[in-house]
């Protein structure tokens, strides 16, 4: 297979997933392109739309690659979407999920101490959309359920892996783009979580 015949092949895939495309999926479907190859074919393809001006662009999202609208189209994308929006978290969701996301694995009691309020309504909801499950339970009396978020709250707020999370300085600067699609700050988070500036390893696509 020849490179520009490979990378029209591996475009075409992205395009069509419904889920982050990983390398390991390309192999599965291409059979012969090396972790090496998927990489600079990946590199090859954003330059390319980023070059041609393209209002699409690649997104590395929980382990993989996915196609996405620049974020400046998006309030003609939202005018398409607009009956699944009605759908979207709520605040009081969204605060909730903020909570496990930034202090995960933790037990519900934990969650309502910092909001307040009791929240089984709505880790039930984040529950059944699949942004978080149990991931045990913690050696407290009474053993306690313990919560952390899935692979689908990566690919929901389009994130590679969790410490991918806005820190908490940025959080100001991300909700004054857009408040409505960002995981809410709370008063709770104690000074010393999410303050390292570290941006972390490259994403490694070379696996689920």
């Amino acid at each position: 297979m020849i490179e520009e015949e490979r990378r029209r092949i591996l475009e075409a895939l992205i395009f069509a997933s419904d889920v982050p495309f990983t390398y390991s999926r390309a192999r599965e479907i291409m059979g012969d392109i090396s972790a090496e190859e998927f990489v600079s074919d990946i590199d090859a393809l954003e330059l390319s739309y980023h070059e041609t001006g393209r209002a699409v662009e690649f997104l590395r999202a929980a382990g993989g690659v996915q196609m996405a609208t620049k974020p400046e189209f998006a309030v003609w994308v939202r005018r398409l979407l607009a009956d699944r929006l009605e759908n979207r978290l709520s605040r009081p969701a969204l605060e909730a999920l903020a909570i496990v996301a930034y202090r995960q694995p933790i037990i519900r009691s934990e969650i309502e101490r910092v909001r307040g309020v009791d929240c089984g309504g709505v880790l039930g909801t984040l529950m059944e959309r699949n942004l978080i499950t149990v991931g045990g339970r913690a050696t407290t009396p009474g053993r306690p359920l313990l919560y952390i978020t899935t692979q689908d709250f990566l690919r929901y707020f389009g994130l590679n892996e969790i410490e991918d999370l806005p820190k908490t300085r940025e959080l100001q600067g991300l909700m004054e783009r857009d408040p409505q699609q960002v995981i809410m700050p709370f008063n709770g988070m104690s000074e010393s979580q999410g303050t390292d500036d570290d941006p972390g390893e490259t994403p490694d696509l070379s696996s689920d």
